[in-house]
């Protein structure tokens, strides 16, 4: 079935009628319209929106690695202020959320989900900032004039996405493009690629990842040193 995009109002419906607001546990600055249980969305997403070709909702949820890059940026904000900032995969936009309170010039989150630009749009109302948004398939693209730090949290999950994702990233850290990852032991991480930033033991749903905390590490990709 091919991915259909719903229309705004049923999208914002949907995101308001299967969420609440919450505070991730490990950056409880910031507020977000999340699952409060996590089959109970995932299974509803399948039965009611499987039939006309829509994804499970990724964007629910806040993922060790996002809530790892989340808790980094704003804890360092120098990693991103003043700084145009692509936030990929973004998914409910936490990461981009907090790149823009931690001085970010400007933020584009980007996520292909036709579902992630309403939430995304949700939750920056509830955080008080003004988010940009794409649904471009950037994977392979040179976005080097147009941004200054790309952040990524559990990108690393999929063999074939790493694949590309390597390339992409090697690419753009060629560039000049600061690349910032969040990851809590996915199967695909290119560890020899990585310098260790900070390690997080962030709670998680255990629903989804079979755990109540993941040890989550933010990397910075390519050969740098820890400030």
């Amino acid at each position: 079935m091919p991915l259909l995009i719903p229309d705004s109002t049923r999208a914002t419906q949907f995101i308001l009628d299967n969420t609440g607001i919450h505070h991730p546990p490990h950056v409880p600055e910031i507020a977000l319209h999340l699952a409060d249980e996590a089959h109970e969305l995932w299974h509803k997403t399948e039965e009611e929106l499987s039939e006309i070709g829509l994804p499970p909702p990724y964007w629910a949820f806040a993922w060790a690695g996002g809530q790892g890059v989340a808790r980094y940026i704003l804890d360092h904000p120098q990693a991103v202020q003043n700084k145009r900032v692509l936030d990929f995969a973004s998914g409910s936009g936490l990461v981009g959320i907090a790149a823009l309170l931690s001085g970010a010039s400007s933020v584009t989150a980007n996520d292909i989900d036709p579902f992630a630009r309403h939430a995304i749009s949700l939750n920056s109302v509830l955080n008080k900032v003004s988010c940009d948004f794409s649904d471009a398939d950037l994977i392979g693209q040179d976005v080097s004039g147009s941004f200054d730090v790309l952040l990524a949290g559990d990108v690393f999950y999929d063999k074939p996405l790493a694949d590309r994702l390597i390339v992409w990233f090697d690419m753009l850290a060629a560039k000049g493009v600061q690349i910032i990852v969040g990851d809590p032991g996915r199967s695909y991480l290119p560890r020899h690629r990585l310098t260790e930033l900070e390690v997080y033991s962030v709670p998680v749903t255990r629903a989804l990842e079979d755990a109540d905390v993941k040890r989550t590490t933010v990397w910075h990709y390519g050969e740098t040193q820890k400030a």
